[in-house]
């Protein structure tokens, strides 16, 4: 009985051995996947309103001083992307005049919005060049404020909407 299990080992051996030696061989080819895309230049841009350090007093504390406040423009774009930030003259100007609505139809309140702190460049109107970003990370930029001292206006409350517009 071990003749017929030998012979089978044999025979195994054997075609494992021609196998091995046969012109039977794995072939293989290669080729490139391109793999594409364009990166869109974009940006997003929100606001936090502009808020004054103290009430408006036309008499006393205003009366020649003006009132100053900040608020902020935020910008955030591809990487590259952004050059401008434009703001309008706001919902009530007269002319190029920014000015805030107050309580009554013929109630107005003059301000300015400036890109500096010493309030000399202005915004209201205009655009402030941002460059492009250097990367994806959100940019503040405070935005200057000034009410001038001494208007004569009726008590209440004032407030005007700008639109803020970044350019890419």
């Amino acid at each position: 009985m071990k003749q017929p299990r030998a012979f089978l080992m044999l025979m195994t051996v054997g075609a494992l051995w021609m196998a091995k030696d046969s012109d039977v061989k794995a072939a293989s080819q290669t080729a490139t996947l391109p793999v594409n895309v364009n990166v869109s230049a974009n940006c997003t841009i929100t606001t936090a309103g502009v808020t004054f350090a103290a009430d408006y007093d036309p008499v006393v504390t205003h009366a020649t001083n003006p009132d100053d406040g900040t608020g902020t423009v935020t910008v955030t774009c591809t990487k590259g992307a952004g050059s401008t930030i434009g703001l309008d003259n706001g919902a009530h100007a007269s002319g190029t005049q920014p000015r805030m609505k107050g309580p009554g139809a013929s109630d107005f309140l003059n301000y300015t919005l400036y890109q500096n702190s010493g309030r000399t460049t202005t915004w209201s109107g205009t655009t402030m060049t941002i460059g492009g970003a250097s990367s994806k990370a959100p940019r503040a930029f405070t935005v200057y404020a000034r009410i001038p001292g001494g208007q004569d206006i009726t008590t209440g409350s004032y407030s005007d909407t700008v639109v803020a517009t970044v350019n890419f």
